[in-house]
């Protein structure tokens, strides 16, 4: 659920008209809703009742300062991947004891940032890593708590650019050749091995494919304590999908957490979930105005100031996002019902992948009408850049009747402030 709803035919973000926003702050933005990121965040964190459940929202799918910290304050711990999302989680006012850092990727400067702040977790992916983060903790002369991530080779039947538990991925260690890197970082005297991790892929879509990784993990943390390690951490990952179109309504939170407590009940120690979309994705969206309507003999295009580097999930994973008239139906009076025109709906970006939905079936619209992108609350405005010298766009969060920016739009300034023209060139 979310709280984007119609009010006497026009679109509200909670209390407020969208429309009002969009005067106020211009075209494209993003609009957050305060209340519908605690719902979801509550809604899983309450189906893990009777566990030991930390929840770690990945900043990947939405770094906002404002989204942090509404879920800060919920009780939701960070997933991050990057020093940069440290610094953002730490200044969002999260507890370190409430991080996880993942990602295959970590260099010796990020570790070092990450152990001066005492995260709680390292979830490691190679052996080479390992190496790395025992030298590092060592020259600390501190310990790094860690737990490492294993690739069981479940296909989580997503697209492929979000699939991770494949023996294709670049993620974790093969489970089959896991317990020596295991041996090896029990034996490293700046490593505290306190758990293992896995994460399959994202927007997943059937329960199957986490349950036959959850089932692999629970053998292979069976097979780690005969042999003596001590698991205190079990790192589930996240990618439970939601529901970008209208009609496809994805499990439950509920019911992947059944699954979680029918194979880890008896589990005494800390399990840790990495949920990003599931929390973010449906509560936010896009909004943007058409600059243009072209009719050609073949199609009728809808030309809007949004573009995909403002939105590029549509242009790089070829995905859906539901859009709608911010005044529903435009145009028309209380009684009328317009018919319904087929649209391609294109950005001002100077290709032809710079195209939002084909042949998308919406009200008839004009220059100047306000279109909304739902479900583009994750992996949305954190995917953005300025392509095409396009402006980074406003982000504002609603909270009831009250409503702020808390991203200003870029000026051209800020666009060029990082450049300098070269001596000889002057």
């Amino acid at each position: 659920m979310d709280h984007f709803n119609y009010k006497n035919g026009e679109l509200f973000a909670e209390n407020v008209a969208v429309a009002k926003i969009a005067a106020e702050v211009g075209t494209p933005c993003y609009i957050y809703s305060s209340e519908t990121l605690r719902h979801h965040f509550t809604v899983l964190n309450s189906a893990f009742d009777g566990l030991n459940p930390l929840i770690c929202f990945a900043l990947k799918s939405n770094s906002n300062f404002a989204v942090i910290k509404t879920l800060a304050q919920a009780g939701a711990g960070v997933d991050v991947v990057s020093e940069g999302e440290i610094r953002r989680a730490l200044a969002c006012g999260v507890l370190p004891s409430k991080m996880i850092f993942s990602g295959v990727g970590k260099t010796a400067a990020e570790m070092r940032f990450a152990l001066e702040n005492d995260i709680f977790q390292f979830n490691v992916e190679s052996a080479p890593e390992l190496e790395l983060l025992n030298k590092v903790a060592g020259e600390m002369g501190v310990k790094a708590r860690i737990a490492i991530r294993v690739n069981p080779d479940v296909d989580a039947a997503t697209h492929g650019k979000i699939t991770t538990g494949l023996k294709t991925s670049k993620f974790g260690i093969d489970i089959d050749v896991a317990p020596q890197i295991f041996a090896q970082a029990a034996a490293m005297p700046n490593i505290d091995l306190q758990g293992v991790s896995v994460h399959i892929g994202s927007q997943i879509t059937d329960l199957q494919p986490f349950e036959d990784a959850f089932l692999r993990l629970k053998e292979f943390v069976a097979e780690l304590e005969k042999v003596g390690h001590k698991i205190h951490t079990i790192d589930l990952g996240g990618g439970l999908g939601i529901p970008y179109e209208l009609g496809k309504v994805p499990p439950e939170p509920a019911a992947y957490a059944q699954i979680v407590k029918d194979i880890f009940a008896d589990f005494a120690g800390k399990l840790i979930f990495e949920p990003g979309r599931v929390i973010t994705g449906n509560a936010g969206i896009l909004i943007s105005e058409v600059i243009y309507v072209k009719s050609t003999a073949a199609r009728n295009f809808l030309i809007v100031d949004a573009a995909m580097n403002d939105l590029i999930r549509p242009s790089y994973y070829d995905a859906h996002h539901d859009i709608i008239p911010v005044i529903h139906p435009p145009h028309a009076k209380p009684s009328e019902v317009l018919p319904q025109t087929e649209y391609d709906i294109v950005g001002p970006v100077c290709e032809t992948g710079d195209t939002f939905a084909q042949l998308r079936a919406l009200p008839e619209l004009k220059a100047g009408d306000l279109i909304a992108f739902r479900s583009a609350g994750a992996y949305g405005a954190v995917m953005a850049s300025t392509y095409n010298s396009r402006l980074m766009v406003a982000e504002v969060m609603v909270h009831g009747s009250e409503y702020a920016v808390t991203s200003r739009r870029q000026s051209y300034e800020e666009m060029f402030e990082r450049e300098q023209i070269p001596s000889w060139l002057k």
